[in-house]
């Protein structure tokens, strides 16, 4: 008998929904890890006493520990057993998040937030293979259902959580809440998922290719991260940074090319529909979520909105993918997925360009509407491109191009949050420049005077004003820009051929 057989004999039917829902919550924190900190990175900032660029690695540090871990879930799987991984993964993070609510500091709270990162890289992947196999063949959509669904609900609800948690307790709280849900899922997971362990073998695990994904992704982070504050490549550190990471994304390449063991696949990106999808997947999901984090930002720093009010209107864009996507399953079989991915991501880029109409007198509804009309389209980008993405290869090759779909949208949430911030900050004091460049210093004084403040005053208010507009003209630059790059992805995915295989690829983290 397998290992599979007997564990499904060993879970009574009655508890494989309990053990089901048990593995989905896991998952459901993890994802929510990854947005639930959007809103609160003002309060963070301020709390902290760091700039905001300097609050955003806040998200980076655990996108990225995430992103390098992945592909080391399947080896520790192996070796150590799945429920075994899942479990310690579980206390990991528990322990990770405890600290970071503990957190004083911006240096600890990072540290601590790579320590997510890397549990949460094994919990996700974990949680789906175990779901597959708490539920018998005919059963499995049930178990693959409820996985997707933490996919979706998981970024609709961490802006209004981290939002609610931050306003009303305070922002360590958004990292506090996942401890009990640790303790809940690590008892149930200990009763309930025993009988579906796996057999543990030691298999050669790839540390060069390890270390060398962790020095140029690690270095490339950090140019993103610190760049705009050392004058880019005005800054020898900055330099040798850069050509760190080449050498070392370079080695990387050749080693993982010629490794008997690879612990990233590169060689299944010589599809070209693969290596297209990818490009794809990278850019449009970097394009979204790009304004996933300025907006939040700009609405409380400049527009005095609360975190809940912010986050509230962040979740708008997720709750309407999440309507979408039983229509999307629907049509997927029906047409082409290139056509539904272009459809998508020309609708994001559309939508997009309505926000450049916002002001600073844009009220909450004038700014929540757009974030729900643009999640309309999410899901035709999003569920597609993943299905594309995985029909692109050989049955035998799917395991490593979900791993490399993870990996690139993943490292694209990192990327993203760093460059959308450096180039809002750098438009943002150019058009502050602009601003201040066409003031005639006569009119300005005789407006201070004429509204009855002392110069020192009036100035003040004078300097706030243009600070307001600069920043909202420097969104709306952004939104602009992200659109454009949005547009040229939407024509990108015709360059990759139709696949041969439609639907039935599950979806991998």
């Amino acid at each position: 008998m397998t290992a599979a057989a007997q564990g499904l004999k060993g879970i009574p039917p009655s508890l494989r929904l309990i053990a089901g829902l048990t593995l989905a919550f896991a998952n459901f924190m993890v994802i929510l890890d990854l947005t639930i900190a959007n809103v609160s990175i003002p309060h963070i900032a301020a709390s902290l006493g760091v700039s905001l660029e300097q609050g955003a690695w806040v998200i980076t540090s655990y996108a990225i520990a995430e992103a390098i871990c992945v592909p080391l879930t399947g080896w520790i799987a192996l070796r150590f057993g799945s429920v075994r991984t899942f479990l310690f993964s579980m206390a990991g993070f528990g322990v990770f998040s405890l600290l970071c609510g503990l957190s004083v500091s911006i240096e600890m709270l990072v540290i601590c937030r790579i320590g997510q990162g890397v549990f949460g890289a094994f919990l996700m992947p974990m949680s789906q293979t175990l779901l597959l196999r708490v539920f018998p063949p005919e059963q499995q959509n049930i178990g693959m259902g409820m996985w997707a669904m933490t996919l979706l609900l998981g970024p609709a609800l961490g802006p209004i959580f981290g939002g609610w948690l931050t306003d009303n307790w305070s922002w360590h709280w958004i990292f506090l809440i996942n401890v009990p849900i640790v303790v809940l899922a690590m008892f149930g997971g200990a009763i309930l998922l025993r009988p579906i362990e796996t057999d543990r073998r030691i298999i050669p695990i790839d540390y060069v290719g390890l270390i060398l994904l962790v020095i140029w992704v690690g270095c490339l982070q950090i140019i993103l991260d610190i760049g705009r504050n050392h004058d880019w490549f005005g800054d020898p550190l900055i330099v040798v940074l850069a050509v760190t990471s080449a050498i070392a994304f370079l080695i990387f390449v050749i080693w993982e090319l010629t490794e008997d063991n690879p612990m990233v696949d590169l060689r299944v990106l010589r599809n070209r529909g693969l290596s297209v999808s990818l490009v794809v997947l990278a850019i449009s999901f970097g394009g979204y979520f790009a304004g996933f984090v300025i907006v939040p930002q700009w609405q409380q720093a400049w527009l005095g909105f609360t975190a809940t009010q912010a986050g509230y209107s962040s979740s708008f864009s997720a709750i309407a993918a999440l309507l979408t996507a039983p229509l999307v399953v629907l049509l997927m079989p029906r047409f082409d997925p290139r056509l539904l991915v272009s459809a998508g991501i020309v609708w994001l880029a559309v939508i997009g360009l309505m926000r450049t109409f916002w002001t600073t007198d844009s009220d909450f509804w004038t700014l929540s509407l757009p974030q729900f009309v643009m999640g309309l389209g999410m899901t035709f980008m999003m569920l597609p491109i993943m299905t594309l993405t995985l029909n692109a290869v050989e049955e035998h090759e799917v395991a490593s191009a979900a791993g490399l779909q993870s990996f690139m949208r993943t490292i694209a949430t990192a990327f993203a949050t760093s460059i959308s911030l450096a180039y809002w900050g750098d438009t943002q004091r150019a058009t502050r420049n602009d601003i201040v460049s066409v003031l005639e210093p006569g009119a300005a004084e005789g407006a201070i005077a004429g509204i009855g403040l002392s110069p020192e005053a009036g100035l003040q208010v004078l300097s706030n004003m243009v600070e307001v507009e600069a920043t909202t003209l420097s969104v709306i630059h952004v939104f602009w820009t992200t659109s454009t790059i949005l547009l040229v992805a939407a024509a990108l995915i015709w360059l990759a051929p139709r696949p041969k295989r439609q639907g039935g690829v599950s979806i991998g983290h």
